[in-house]
């Protein structure tokens, strides 16, 4: 069997590419061919061939952002949210598999019918309402992330202090900054209504979006000095997207049906929604948000801090979903109403689930498996970048102590951020928006961070038990992970036994205290992964590092499943932790026009390093050798001096500098 998938969600970031990871793995486990298409926010990727839907016996779409569906006409398809496809991929597949999805007919009644309404076995993860909206947010948000940064760099550099605040001189280049900056907010609305009506009518609905948007970013139209804002964006987009989608079903004649996506639906949606706005809807609409607004400009004390808790709590609930957008979409509102004290502590909220969990897998090692406490470095820079999504593996393996302890970590950033008055001009959230310049009261933003995600961390401490592993190993607080026996019913741990305590750690100093020359290799011939990991393979054996080729590779290729591990920058460092391995030892090879690693960022692999570790010793060597190596890999320059060698007594003596 042969299946297709796309996976987008409104950002494009992070959920994007968990939910085409875990579909991967399931199709893998289950021994199907599948080929997925990501559309995140940088684009199409791995774009399916028409060879590739020709092949497919089925498509799974596992996206919150509308995806054109005419390439699958003819297909068995299940269209499901983001989330569903990072929780129950394998359920999704055997679906499929199972003869229990409906074939795709196009734009017939019956799957206007399965498009717009969600299925009972869909659990309604998809709904409408949710992913039309969220369809319109995702190609908001960079317009106000443009418009937000470049006004908090323009006042940043060419503010001027003065009684009535920072202001920037008329005749300098950075008030042309600011105005452009100025006019990215402006599309905000338009963008927003519009791209709801097309996820609701396809492109018929665009215009008549775009032109209710602007109606309702523009008071004037209705008499009102205030605009209906990104309410009155919302109700514009929906109503058009769905006049549109009415006036589709007309039948008319075949004459006259080229001419209707490109002039009669968009004249008649534009006309209705834009005598809708004007005469009735407009004004009322105006009136709530204006008066929504002076409320939160007008909050202070107590009211504040509730605010500031509401959001707090909502931003980190569900990490990234439903929940987490409707915060955020609020913040980024208030932005393009000059309330910029609203996106502050929700900035600080998005950051700190991450970074505290992060914190969390360092501070307490005992509370996380070897496995977790890789993911919490992960985590813990993707709360730098203010990705919310890095907490979800923890959250995902036990829910009921790490949600609440994320939740009241960000409540605590969000009132610390609240209180002191924390602004933030930039729809994103994180540290990454105050080293930028986009927020006010910089200091206690940072503050608000620190204190939020540390008690996050404690909280961890406090709520979650001990770890005890799988594989017959218990973690302490130094981070030796020493044999011990397990009894088959408790969790009773005995002593070590007195064979195993010689191979407790290694000692390893520098890189080349596990490297030879003969464990280099500056010009790989292969020409994908599996090939390069089979070169390698072969190098530790000749080396007399392995007892069991294959049992090595399977350990490796283990580790690839559960996910790539190319790190991007074009490295990658395949390991593996096994009883055929004899001794600690590292293979590093180049392979200068790179290959595909499958690595987050879409680099190719042109620098291998590949780790083996005896299985008795891995809670020592594999994690130092992996430090060692991450650190010293993090600089360009480092890097641009490995690939440019041509022999391995160069590369050697690069590679001694890894300590």
């Amino acid at each position: 069997m042969k299946l297709v998938a796309i996976t987008s969600c409104p950002n494009g970031i992070a959920h994007t590419y968990m939910a085409a990871e875990n579909l991967q793995k399931a199709a893998d486990e289950l021994g199907i061919k599948m080929t997925i298409e990501t559309q995140g926010s940088i684009g199409v990727e791995n774009e399916l061939s028409a060879k590739d839907i020709e092949e497919a016996d089925g498509v799974i779409i596992a996206a919150d952002k509308t995806v054109n569906k005419d390439r699958f006409i003819g297909k068995k398809l299940i269209a499901v949210g983001v989330q569903e496809g990072i929780r129950n991929p394998e359920k999704l597949i055997k679906r499929i598999k199972d003869s229990q999805a409906d074939v795709y007919q196009g734009n017939s009644n019956a799957d206007d019918k399965q498009a717009k309404m969600p299925t009972r076995a869909d659990n309604d993860k998809q709904n409408p309402i949710y992913r039309h909206l969220m369809n319109g947010v995702s190609f908001m948000v960079p317009f106000i992330v443009v418009g937000g940064l470049l006004i908090a760099i323009a006042l940043t550099i060419g503010g001027q202090a003065g009684a009535e605040g920072i202001k920037i001189p008329e005749d300098s280049i950075w008030k042309t900054i600011e105005q452009i900056g100025a006019a990215s907010f402006s599309f905000m609305v338009p963008i927003l209504a519009g791209y709801i009506a097309y996820s609701i009518a396809d492109r018929p609905g665009l215009a008549p979006g775009m032109i209710g948007g602007y109606i309702a970013a523009n008071g004037s139209f209705y008499g009102s000095e205030a605009s209906a804002g990104f309410l009155g964006g919302i109700i514009a987009g929906f109503l058009a997207g769905y006049v549109a989608l009415w006036i589709k079903k007309i039948k008319v004649p075949k004459m006259v049906q080229p001419i209707m996506p490109i002039i009669i639906i968009p004249v008649i949606a534009s006309l209705i929604v834009g005598l809708a706005f004007v005469l009735l809807i407009g004004a009322p609409v105006a009136q709530v948000f204006e008066s929504l607004t002076n409320w939160l400009a007008g909050m202070q004390g107590t009211s504040s801090i509730l605010l500031a808790l509401i959001l707090g709590a909502m931003i980190s609930f569900d990490m990234g979903g439903p929940v987490n957008k409707v915060a955020f979409l609020f913040g980024s509102a208030m932005i393009a109403e000059g309330n910029y004290e609203i996106m502050g502590p929700i900035a600080v909220a998005i950051a700190v689930p991450p970074i505290g969990l992060g914190l969390a897998t360092f501070m307490f090692k005992n509370k996380f498996e070897s496995a977790q406490r890789e993911t919490g470095k992960a985590s813990f820079t993707m709360g730098l970048f203010g990705i919310t999504e890095g907490a979800i593996p923890f959250a995902a393996q036990d829910p009921l102590r790490v949600i609440p302890s994320i939740m009241i970590g960000s409540m605590t950033g969000s009132v610390i951020a609240m209180v002191s008055n924390v602004g933030d001009r930039v729809a994103h959230g994180g540290p990454i928006v105050g080293f930028l310049g986009a927020v006010d009261n910089v200091f206690m933003f940072f503050v608000a961070i620190i204190i939020g995600s540390f008690v996050t961390a404690f909280m961890i401490k406090l709520l979650k038990k001990d770890v005890y592993c799988s594989d017959k190993t218990v973690v302490t607080e130094g981070d030796v992970v020493n044999k011990v026996e397990v009894s088959e019913n408790t969790e009773e741990v005995l002593q070590p036994k007195n064979e195993d305590k010689k191979n407790q750690s290694v000692e390893i100093n520098k890189l080349t205290d596990i490297l030879t020359l003969d464990l280099i290799d500056t010009k790989l011939k292969a020409d994908t992964r599996d090939d390069v990991i089979d070169k390698m393979i072969e190098k530790l054996d000749e080396n007399g590092a392995l007892t069991s080729k294959n049992k090595f590779k399977q350990a490796i290729l283990a580790r690839e499943k559960e996910n790539s591990t190319g790190i991007g920058m074009n490295v990658a460092i395949p390991h593996g932790k096994s009883d055929a391995v004899t001794k600690p030892r590292v293979v590093f090879g180049i392979k200068s026009e790179g290959v595909d690693w499958y690595s987050l960022d879409g680099s190719m692999a042109k620098l291998i390093f590949m780790i083996a570790v005896p299985k008795h010793t891995e809670g020592d060597a594999h994690l130092k050798i992996l430090q060692m190596l991450s650190r010293k890999l993090m600089d360009d320059a480092f890097r641009d001096k490995l690939l440019e060698v041509r022999s391995k007594e160069e590369a050697y003596e690069l590679l001694d500098e890894i300590k």
